[in-house]
C-alpha cells in the first residue's frame, strides 16, 4: 500500500490579495484598498493543501527561501496534514515566491515574484518518496523554468513505477505556450486546462478543435469552463458537469480546487462524471472565501458546505 494516495511537486509561496482597487492604476499616486487576504499560493500547494482538506494523504515537495513568507507557507500546508518533510528551506538572496493579487468585479491582475518558485531543481527531488503514491500532479508548468527541461522525464519515470498522472500548466506569462509541453503530455493520464489555456496550448481559436486535438494525446482532457461548470474528454466520450452556484467572494485558486477534488474521486477509481461533480463542488467552496486555501482551513464551513452539497453532487 503506496504511503500517499497523491504526491506532488511544485511552488510554494504566498499570496497577497487585495480588493477595492480602482481600476485605473495612475503612477505617482497612492491608491487605497478596502480589504486585504495574506493567504497560501501557489497552484500546487492549493491543490496539496484542499486535497488533504478533503481526506487525501498528500506528499509535497518544493523549495522555499529562509524567510518569513516561506515558513508561514509551509506551516499553513503542515497543519491540513500535508506531509512537507521533504520540502526544501534554502538560504540565499533568492526568496520565497509572492504573488500580489489585484480583485476587480468579475476580473484581476496578478503579479508574481517567482523567487525559489523557478529555482527548483531535479536536485530538490526525491524519486522513492514521489513514487510512494497512487498518483503524482505538477501544476504551474511555466513558473518552474529550472524544472521544466526535466518534468517530461519526471513524468516517464513515474508513470513506470505504475503511478497515474496528471498536470495543470496555469498560465504561461510569455504567452508562449511551449517550453517543451509537447514531450510531456504524452506521460499523462489528466490533464487540467482552462478554456483558454486549451485553445492556447492547441495553436487554435476554437475550443472544439482544441479538444480533439489535446484527446489525442492524453486519455483524459478535463476542461475547466468557469461558471458553466467543465467538462472531460475520454477518447470521443464527452462528459459535462454544471457549475454549482454560490455566492463567491473571489475566484482566486478555483481552479486549483477543481483538481483537488477531481483527483480525490479520481485516485479512488470513481467515474468521470462523479469525479467533474466533485471537482466542481470543490471549486465552489474555494470561492466562498478569499483566496484558495480559507474556505478549506474552516473546519466546521467546509463540513457544512460539503454535507449541504452531498445530494446535489450525486444526483447531478
Amino acid at each position: 500500500m503506496p504511503r500517499f494516495n497523491v504526491t506532488i511537486a511544485g511552488e510554494l509561496n504566498m499570496d497577497l490579495i487585495l480588493y477595492g482597487l480602482p481600476a485605473e492604476l495612475p503612477p505617482e499616486r497612492e491608491l487605497l484598498a478596502d480589504r486585504m487576504m495574506l493567504t497560501l499560493g501557489g497552484s500546487s500547494a492549493i491543490v496539496a493543501h484542499n486535497l488533504a482538506a478533503l481526506g487525501s494523504r498528500v506528499g509535497y515537495q518544493s523549495r522555499i527561501g529562509d524567510d518569513q513568507l516561506g515558513r508561514l507557507a509551509l506551516e499553513r500546508l503542515s497543519e491540513i496534514g500535508v506531509d512537507v518533510s521533504y520540502v526544501r528551506q534554502v538560504s540565499s538572496p533568492i526568496k520565497s515566491g509572492l504573488s500580489i493579487i489585484l480583485q476587480r468585479e468579475g476580473w484581476r491582475n496578478i503579479l508574481t515574484y517567482p523567487g525559489t518558485i523557478a529555482e527548483l531543481t531535479l536536485t530538490d527531488l526525491d524519486f522513492d518518496y514521489l513514487a510512494d503514491s497512487h498518483h503524482f500532479h505538477l501544476c504551474s508548468f511555466y513558473l518552474q523554468t529550472a524544472l521544466q527541461p526535466h518534468v517530461a522525464g519526471i513524468f516517464e519515470r513515474l508513470k513506470d513505477k505504475g503511478l497515474t498522472t496528471s498536470l495543470d500548466t496555469n498560465d504561461d506569462p510569455a504567452d508562449q505556450w511551449d517550453g517543451g509541453l509537447r514531450e510531456v503530455l504524452p506521460h499523462l493520464d489528466v490533464f487540467f486546462p482552462n478554456a483558454r489555456e486549451a485553445r492556447r496550448i492547441a495553436g487554435t481559436d476554437d475550443l472544439e478543435v482544441a479538444i480533439k486535438t489535446l484527446a489525442e494525446t492524453v486519455p483524459i482532457v478535463v476542461v475547466k469552463l468557469g461558471q458553466e461548470g467543465a467538462m472531460a474528454q475520454c477518447g470521443k466520450e464527452r462528459f459535462f458537469s454544471p457549475a454549482f452556484k454560490v455566492n463567491a467572494v473571489d475566484a482566486v485558486g478555483a481552479g486549483d480546487s477543481f483538481d483537488a477534488g477531481f483527483l480525490h474521486e479520481f485516485v479512488r477509481g470513481a467515474d468521470l462524471t462523479t469525479c467533474l461533480n466533485a471537482g466542481n463542488r470543490a471549486g465552489a467552496l474555494s470561492a466562498t472565501r478569499a483566496g484558495g486555501t480559507e474556505a478549506f482551513r474552516e473546519n466546521e464551513h467546509r463540513q457544512d458546505f460539503l454535507r449541504k452539497h452531498d445530494v446535489a453532487l450525486a444526483q447531478k
